[in-house]
This record gives C-alpha cells, structure tokens and sequence, in this order.
C-alpha cells in the first residue's frame, strides 16, 4: 500500500450509504379526511353535535324571527319586536327544559311517558270542545291561555308519542315478545291511530303526516318484517289519499308543487310562488340581514311556515346551506346515538326524536322549495312558535342525556372534571392516582370497542 506524504498510512474511510429516499409528502387531501374521520369517531361527537347544533339553529332562528316578524307586528298595530319577544320567552322556557332533561336519568324519562300521554290527550279533546278550542287559519287545534298565549296540545302528541312508544317497544323487547306481529302492532298502532284522529278533528294533516312518520320509524327500528311494515303503509296511503280527495283546501295544495306564477280561483298559489321568489331573489349572500323584500306583506307566514324562504332572501345560498348543515349533523349525531347504545329505550326514544325532528324539516323545506306540497309545519327549532319550540328542546335534551351517557363519553367527560373546581398549581394527594385511574378506564373503554 503506497504510504502517504506524512508517512502514515492512508486512512481508509468507509464506504458512503446511499441516501434513504425522502419519504413522499401525504397527500393533504387524504390527511384532512383522516383528521375528519378521527374528529367523527371521538366519543364526545355526537354530543357537541347535538348541543352545538341545537343552539345555533335556535339562536339564529331567534334572529330571522326577528327580521321576519317586524312588518307583520306593524301591520297589526303592534311593537316590532311583539313577535321576537314572545319566542325570545319561549326559548327561555324551552332552555329550562332542555335542561332538565339532559340531567334526567333513563328511569325518570320512561316513568314520565304514560302521564305525558295522558295529559296531551286530554289537552287535545279539549280543543274539541266548543268554548276551550279556538281555530286558527282553519284548524281547531289550539288552546286559548290568555292575552296573546296560545297552545297547541298537538305539538306536545309528538312528544308523548315517542317517549310512550319507546317504553312500550323496550319492555317488549326485554320480555322477547316483538317477534309476533300482535305485540308490535298493539297497542302501539292503535294509540297512535287515536292521536291522528284528534289532530284530524281540527284539519291539520301537517302535524298528523309527523306523527305517522314517527310511528313508521319506531315500527322500523323495532324490526318490523317487511309484510307488516307495507300493509301499515297502505292503509295509511288509502286513508291519506282519502283525506286529500275530500277537502277542496289539501288538492289546492297538492296543485301548487312546482308552480311558477300565481293562480286564481281554487289553487291560489301565492304563497308557495312568493316563496320561490323570495329564494330566487338571494344570489349566493343574500340581500343582507332585514333587507327582504317579500316579508313586506307579498309572502304570507314569513316568519312561521316559510322563514326558510325569507333566510334564503336575506342570507342567500350561504345562509340556507348553513341551516341544511346544521339539520344535517343534528340528524347524524341522533342516528349514531340510536346506534351505538345497548338500551332498548333509548334506541327508540332517540331513533323517534331524530325522526320526528328530521322529517319536519325535510317537509317544511320541501314545501319552501315547491317540491312538497305545502302542510303548514313549522321548521323545528327555527319558526315562530312556543308550541312548537317547548317539546322539541325538551326532545332535543333526551338526545343530549342519552349521548352523554354512552360508555366512551362517561369516561371522556370523567377525564375532564378534574379541571374544575380547583386552582392550578394545587394537588391534593390522591389526585395523580384518581387521575390514572380514570385514564385507564377510558384506555380499557376505547380497546374494547366502545368509542
């Protein structure tokens, strides 16, 4: 080996490795939709869905009640605000309950079925009686309180429906008795054909093609074979069509979908066209908040049964895409709390809610839009009207007390309550120890399964 300048021998240096190749950067769009699919699978999703969706959809319904309520007020001599006010009340209320009912426990809630059932029957065959009843915009459907307050018992029917029919269909399940056809039809079908023959007493086929959706939802979720679920089905098509062959009023209805321009005469379109006009005349943001042209007495019940079309006129597609949203996740979260729990109850009570509160909306909006016939259902959580407004955020609370009693979230909400309730820097000596207590049990919750 042939010595270097210095006289040592050359120093043999080892060979250089090939550089490993640089990893390939993720794809973003595959990394967003793995954030995404974490987000959805985390235990508290469907709780913050539920409680966040709510609330939004009810503060900004308080703000297009607002909007759309001011001309209608002024034109009957009253404050602007009469209208805002009266559901800004309402709300307060409905708050209370909802609040209450998000803390009540299971037992509570079924014990509360069979009175609740009492009490909307026998509100309802008050409205039937002459003196008690009064009728609005042709329906004998309400309850006069004094002053200004109205009720409607009928709203409250839906309430009753679900938690009396979920309690009914758990204690036959637990007792093994839905697999004959006899103790999934009775007494549920019945009781229920007795709530839609009080509602149809007073003409409102709205509220009772609700609780008919309602009923078929629960016959769906407790397994009714595909024979009995078709023939329920038909008899209520038959009475339906029947219902709507013999008022003058419901064909009028039916022949404005999809109307373009008024008509006189018997199908007098005017609202459902003013509705169109009202959503055509947004763009993509809207005219701005207050600037509607159709609440200024073009659009009947602006801010009841079409404030989905004034939302669209001042908001635009921005404003009407953010209240599908909001109904959309509503409706996921209810149908992943039905899902995921092992309570026959409360797979019921929450399949009927998600139900009852999804298909109005779907009905109102579809009316809004033209595609549905229009069935005087106000948009839950959204439309004016404390009748409406009280049972669905009492509902809205069972869908929060059940999403946090799923398993993954119990031990998600117990890891973070020792936040609260004491000053930083402060330990107390059993507190590490409680601490991993608690995190192994979510651990062993999340390995098992439960999310």
């Amino acid at each position: 080996m042939p010595g270097s300048r210095t006289g040592r021998p050359p120093v043999q240096r080892a060979a250089r490795r090939p550089a490993a190749p640089r990893a390939a950067r993720e794809n973003p769009v595959r990394r967003l939709r793995l954030r995404a699919q974490r987000a959805w699978d985390r235990p508290l999703t469907a709780y913050y869905l539920i409680l966040g969706g709510s609330l939004l959809i009810i503060v900004l319904g308080l703000v297009m009640v607002y909007s759309a309520s001011q001309i209608t007020a002024l034109q009957m001599s009253l404050p602007g605000s009469f209208f805002f006010r009266k559901q800004f009340l309402a709300a307060s209320i409905g708050g209370v309950l909802l609040l209450v009912a998000s803390r009540m426990p299971v037992k509570l809630h079924r014990a509360l079925a069979y009175p609740i059932l009492a009490g909307a029957v026998f509100m309802m065959v008050l409205v039937q009686v002459p003196g008690i009843g009064m009728s609005v915009n042709g329906n004998q459907n309400w309850i006069s309180l004094g002053g200004s307050f109205q009720i409607q018992p009928s709203e409250f029917g839906k309430l009753a429906l679900v938690l009396w029919s979920a309690d009914l269909l758990a204690r036959k399940q637990e007792k093994r008795l839905l697999t004959q056809w006899k103790h999934m039809l009775v007494p549920l079908v019945p009781v229920s054909f007795l709530l839609l023959g009080l509602i149809m007493l007073g003409g409102d086929m709205g509220t009772a093609i609700i609780l008919t959706a309602i009923l078929f939802g629960l016959l769906w979720l407790a397994g009714a074979p595909t024979r009995l679920f078709a023939g329920v089905l038909s008899i209520a098509g038959v009475l339906g069509v029947i219902l709507i062959k013999t008022s003058p009023n419901r064909m009028a209805r039916l022949a404005c979908i999809g109307a373009t321009e008024p008509k006189t005469g018997v199908a007098d379109c005017w609202q459902a066209v003013h509705g169109i006009y009202a959503l055509a005349s947004g763009g993509l943001f809207g005219s701005g908040l207050g600037a509607s042209v159709e609440k200024w007495g073009q659009l009947p019940e602006a801010h009841t049964d079409f404030i989905f079309a004034v939302t669209g006129e001042e908001l635009g597609l921005a404003g009407t895409l953010s209240v599908l949203a909001l109904f959309a996740a509503l409706g996921y979260a209810g149908i992943r709390v039905a899902g995921r729990t092992e309570d026959p109850f409360v797979r019921y009570a929450a399949g009927g809610v998600t139900t009852w509160i999804t298909a109005q909306a779907v009905i109102n909006i579809g009316a809004v839009l033209g595609l549905l016939p229009i069935a005087g259902v106000p948009l839950p959580l959204f439309s004016y009207g404390g009748s409406a407004l009280l049972p669905t955020m009492f509902a809205i609370g069972l869908l929060i007390a059940f999403a946090r009693d799923e398993p993954g979230a119990r031990a998600a909400l117990a890891l973070r309550q020792p936040r609260f309730g004491r000053k930083r820097g402060t330990r107390s000596p059993q507190g590490p120890r409680r601490w991993n207590t608690m995190r192994r049990r979510a651990s062993a919750a999340r390995s098992s399964g439960e999310r």
